[in-house]
């Protein structure tokens, strides 16, 4: 009786997600408020980071809390008149288990389109303010540097991968002329400042697609879009664990053969020793959301399709558990929506749910998914004419 009773229980918590409302869910942003940032930071609290712009192309860049069941007040990260500011390569946030704070955006370093630093700033706990910006990479080209990942390592020190232009010769996106390929470096910088350990992760990769990484007990994961020189561009991943990095290895082989950038990165989450992936791609012409598992750090295992019907990609994915997956995906159809759906490591899947209509235009942006306590968040940047602003929304997944 009791294991009948689990089952329908079960049964009751995975069909209640089933459903095309949303609990409607205030978002701490100010007015002309975009490019929101989602996460659960390593001290178990709930984060949202987004931009506000201003008059005289001032940007402000913000973040609150999550706790007791309210919003902070929003507190200012930084501010600037001449940040690149990009509906894809947005400002980030990440928290460790002790509460320092990292924080990163991109500030132009000439007047090139595509010149820019990535910036980070820091905040120890206690700190009442935020340091000085520091430039991760040292080339000082006025090239391409962002999609930046922020991984705390949880002994002072955080982890840093970013795309990386300086031998692309300061062109634009898939267009370098006589330059070399966009490469990936990383970096360890710790709350003082310091820089140590910055390498080369892989020396051709694609030009403007989000990297994504996640802390797994076996060591730090960094997923991204791989470029061959036949332009195939798929997922690759690499791994560092106590003797170092990794070389690249492919997390599925989709073969898209694309001469240029689709702007459509992966994103990875672990929980315990699993952990899974999700990407878009249009290999064949045939546009679908995959995800895979893997588990210890191993390589990934089949891919399974989450949606082929008409998915523009900007995905996202949590684990709820190590045999879970929730991953998200903005749809295309008739009329463009938030979607998620939950997959199991077997390929088992419930039925797609839509969080909400956004729009398909750059300006909406990547919607941002976050589990924490039980519950699953939402945030996204809403067009309203020319004004901009952040919604969120939150679904509970147990009864």
């Amino acid at each position: 009786m009791r294991n009948f009773l689990t089952l329908i229980a079960l049964i009751l918590t995975w069909s209640c997600t089933n459903t095309t409302e949303y609990i409607d869910f205030k978002s701490p942003a100010g007015a002309n408020a975009s490019l929101p940032h989602l996460i659960k930071g390593d001290d178990g609290n709930l984060y949202v980071s987004w931009v506000e712009k201003g008059d005289s192309n001032q940007v402000d860049f913000k973040y609150s809390a999550f706790t007791d069941e309210k919003w902070t007040d929003p507190e200012l990260i930084a501010s600037g008149n001449d940040w690149f500011v990009n509906w894809a390569d947005y400002p980030m946030l990440a928290v460790d288990q002790s509460g320092n704070k990292i924080a990163h955006y991109l500030a132009k370093s000439s007047s090139g389109t595509y010149s820019y630093d990535v910036n980070v700033v820091l905040k120890s706990t206690g700190s009442q303010k935020w340091s000085a910006p520091i430039i991760p990479h040292k080339d000082g080209t006025p090239t391409e540097h962002g999609f930046v990942t922020m991984l705390p390592k949880n002994d002072g020190t955080f982890l840093l991968a970013w795309l990386d232009g300086r031998n692309t010769g300061g062109g634009g996106h898939g267009d370098h002329g006589s330059g070399g390929a966009m490469t990936i470096r990383s970096a360890v910088i710790d709350m003082q400042g310091n820089l140590s350990e910055e390498i080369e992760l892989d020396e051709r990769v694609c030009d403007c697609c989000q990297t994504g990484g996640v802390m797994t007990p076996e060591g730090a994961i960094i997923v991204y879009r791989d470029r061959s020189v036949n332009e195939v561009r798929d997922m690759a991943f690499v791994t560092k664990t106590d003797t170092g990095w990794s070389q690249p290895k492919l997390v599925a082989q989709d073969n898209w053969n694309i001469a240029g950038c689709p702007v459509n990165g992966p994103r990875v989450a672990a929980s315990g020793n699993t952990m899974a992936s999700a990407w878009f791609t249009a290999a064949d012409g045939e546009a679908k959301v995959k995800v895979a598992f893997a588990i210890n750090g191993d390589d990934f295992e089949k891919a399974f399709i989450v949606d082929d019907t008409s998915p523009i990609g900007r995905v996202d994915v949590v684990m709820m558990d190590e045999t879970t997956a929730v991953v998200s995906w903005l749809d295309g159809g008739e009329s463009s929506t938030i979607n998620y759906r939950m997959v199991k490591k077997d390929g088992t899947m419930t039925e797609p749910v839509k969080v909400a209509e956004t729009s398909d235009s750059r300006g909406s942006g990547f919607p941002q998914m976050e589990i924490h306590n039980n519950q699953l968040y939402f945030a996204w940047t809403a067009l309203h004419g020319d004004n901009l602003s952040i919604k969120m929304a939150r679904f509970d997944l147990q009864d």
